[in-house]
């Protein structure tokens, strides 16, 4: 559904043109991590065009390390980068974020074992997602 979205447009438009000397779309398995760095540890990098859902972001890169984590990867941290305001956001997987993942993890698979999905709850931000009509449509 994100294909005809013009505000994913706009997000790939920001992530196509934002770090240009880095390898972008890095792909481990099952998640694609926009960008790498490697030094004293390893920094996952995201790149975003607003912070109007950081907790989501923080979520997305959480799961990132948690995932690395898991493959062996521990010296590893994420930057949560919003190019249009020039803002770095760094997160570090705490034994209290791993504890929040697992907890997410443990619910979507409570959630997907339903034989009806969940009722919608409707969100500030619905009309302006890229999936409003599966929510929404009558």
């Amino acid at each position: 559904m994100e294909h005809s979205s013009d505000l994913v447009a706009t997000g790939r438009f920001v992530h196509r043109n934002s770090h240009g000397r880095e390898k972008k779309d890095i792909q481990i398995d099952s998640i694609a991590i926009d960008f790498i760095r490697k030094g004293d540890s390893i920094e996952i990098h995201e790149i975003k065009k607003s912070p109007k859902v950081e907790k989501a972001h923080e979520m997305q890169v959480l799961y990132y390390l948690y995932f690395l984590k898991k493959k062996g990867i521990v010296n590893a941290k994420a930057i949560i980068n919003y190019p249009l305001i020039r803002k770095i956001k760094e997160v570090v997987l705490t034994e209290g974020y791993e504890q929040e993942i697992e907890n997410a993890l443990m619910k979507i698979k409570e959630i997907i074992s339903k034989p009806v999905p969940p009722e919608p709850i409707r969100k500030p931000y619905c009309k302006r997602c890229s999936y409003y009509e599966l929510c929404w449509i009558e």
